[in-house]
């Protein structure tokens, strides 16, 4: 199966002539065969949380041929295809089988020559779907364990709480991802270090990628809000607790360097929205008392200096970032606490 989808006589992002044949656009950037692209990666996506792996990879190498070489997406797909195939090899799984007139899969040849025992065998075969379900599980295992860390440290309250704000977090990347179509997995969690969303980010634009990133500490501020509500509500210090390490650990995350979530936003920041940033984030240290903010600001200074400033910055992706830093820092400032900021 292979893709031929028709080239745009000119560049849908910016309207440029497109030379015959090329792959991304000379001047903005933008691939070509985005939509197309998007539409592989979703299908392999899928075959691979079925466990077709090699269905999978014949996809990918669909992609892989849609884009320019010697590029990080085309690097990528290669990479994870080949891992495919080895995962497939060591799992002995079949080669993709043509379907019958009916739509079904035949039986394999091996199966027919068993006669009567032919479906025994066929239904043992099938128990490598068992490894699907528990890759499919890892979500649920991994914040089992997740919580259960933190119980025996914090005690059930604290603890069960602690690790549904982190969740609460994760979801903010996985529903902003969802509702823009894209593929996305599951959280994942690693107890003691913090937890993923994987995602499929091929043709989609900085923007996009700050948005998602964002959308992570926008939900732990919304939780983070929900708790002080409570909080205030009850005078339960376990709800101010909360509160406070929700609010203190979105702030640390966007701090905008490595692979933190404020890194990734930071991508789509000029070189003066940077420093607005920097400003803001020394304010709110001073003002509001949270020490926590000198780590934004100095990570803020810092993207000052390493010249991966965007040619397109976003100004909604600026107010975006000092919103949410900003509530944070005023939840911060409203629930009582100890330590390093307070």
């Amino acid at each position: 199966m292979s893709t031929d989808p028709q080239i745009a006589p000119n560049c849908k992002e910016c309207g440029i002539l497109l030379a015959p044949g090329s792959l991304v656009c000379g001047n903005c950037q933008t691939l070509v065969h985005k939509q197309e692209l998007e539409r592989l990666s979703a299908v392999a996506q899928d075959l691979e949380s079925k466990g077709k792996l090699r269905e999978a990879r014949d996809r990918w190498m669909e992609a892989f041929f849609l884009l320019p070489g010697r590029s990080q997406q085309s690097d990528w797909i290669k990479n994870h295809a080949d891992e495919l195939r080895r995962h497939a090899d060591a799992l002995q799984l079949p080669e993709p089988q043509p379907l019958d007139p009916d739509g079904k899969a035949p039986p394999p040849s091996w199966a027919k020559r068993l006669g009567p025992l032919a479906p025994l065998a066929i239904l043992l075969a099938k128990a490598k779907g068992l490894l699907t379900i528990l890759f499919k599980l890892k979500f649920l295992l991994s914040f089992a364990s997740f919580i259960g860390l933190y119980w025996a440290l914090y005690g059930p309250k604290f603890g069960i709480g602690f690790a549904f704000l982190i969740l609460i977090h994760e979801l903010g990347h996985f529903i902003d991802v969802k509702r823009r179509g894209l593929p996305a997995e599951m959280p994942v969690f690693l107890p003691g270090f913090g937890a993923y969303v994987r995602w499929q980010a091929i043709g989609v634009s900085l923007e996009t990628r700050a948005a998602v990133s964002l959308a992570g500490p926008l939900a732990g501020l919304l939780a983070a809000m929900a708790c002080l509500g409570v909080w205030t509500q009850t005078n339960d210090p376990v709800w101010a607790a909360l509160a406070r390490a929700s609010a203190w650990l979105n702030v640390l995350n966007l701090v905008p360097v490595w692979v933190l979530d404020g890194g990734s936003a930071a991508n789509a920041l000029s070189l003066e929205q940077r420093l607005v940033l920097a400003v803001v984030a020394l304010s709110l240290a001073a003002f509001l008392g949270q020490g926590v903010f000198y780590f934004v600001a100095a990570g803020a200074v810092y993207r000052l200096f390493t010249n991966d400033f965007p040619s397109q910055p976003s100004l909604m992706i600026t107010g975006y970032f000092l919103a949410v830093l900003g509530l944070l820092g005023l939840v911060l400032w409203m629930t009582p606490g100890y330590g390093l900021t307070r």
